[in-house]
């Protein structure tokens, strides 16, 4: 099988959901509400330019038959003076952890971002017990620039902080 990352549509928002939603309701890696509805999931994985949302595929050796493995929303971090920073967010199937495929979005975006002429990249919020996060980002250069203590509530863990990451380019 191959990987594929391309530009997610309206039309692939079904096969999103059901990954963000199993995502947001195990509770350890977003802090969005854990009764986020597909509507307002839509409006907040789904980014509209200047920002981009991405699928991962895997393609059948037909090249028709898609299964979703990972997705991935990257843009300006800020508006205005702060747009010359970006920021991503990545949700990887359980099935396809470990495939790289984390590895292969995490490149897609500081290379999309790079080639947009953005200066750097911001993770405002990396889970601090979501280790096989932090180490992927560090292997892509990103450092922990600070960390806010206790600021997520995890259910398996309990409080928790949240880095910020930062990567700069250029």
């Amino acid at each position: 099988m191959t990987v594929e990352i391309r530009t997610a549509t309206d039309a692939d928002w079904p096969l999103i959901w059901p990954l963000v939603e199993r995502v947001v309701r195990a509770g350890e890696t977003y802090a969005y509400p854990l009764d986020l509805t597909s509507e307002r999931a839509r409006e907040l994985w789904l980014e509209r330019p200047p920002g981009r949302t991405v699928v991962a595929v895997g393609v059948g050796g037909d090249g028709r038959d898609e299964v979703l493995l990972g997705t991935a929303k990257m843009g300006p971090n800020r508006p205005g003076h702060g747009d010359h920073v970006g920021t991503a967010s990545f949700m990887v199937d359980e099935a396809a952890r470990g495939r790289g495929v984390g590895r292969a979005l995490g490149e897609h975006v500081i290379a999309w971002h790079a080639e947009q002429g953005y200066r750097g990249i911001q993770f405002n919020a990396v889970v601090e017990s979501n280790t096989a996060a932090v180490r992927l980002w560090r292997s892509l250069g990103f450092e922990i620039v600070g960390t806010v203590p206790e600021a997520f509530r995890s259910p398996t863990h309990g409080y928790v902080g949240l880095h910020v990451m930062y990567r700069h380019l250029g």
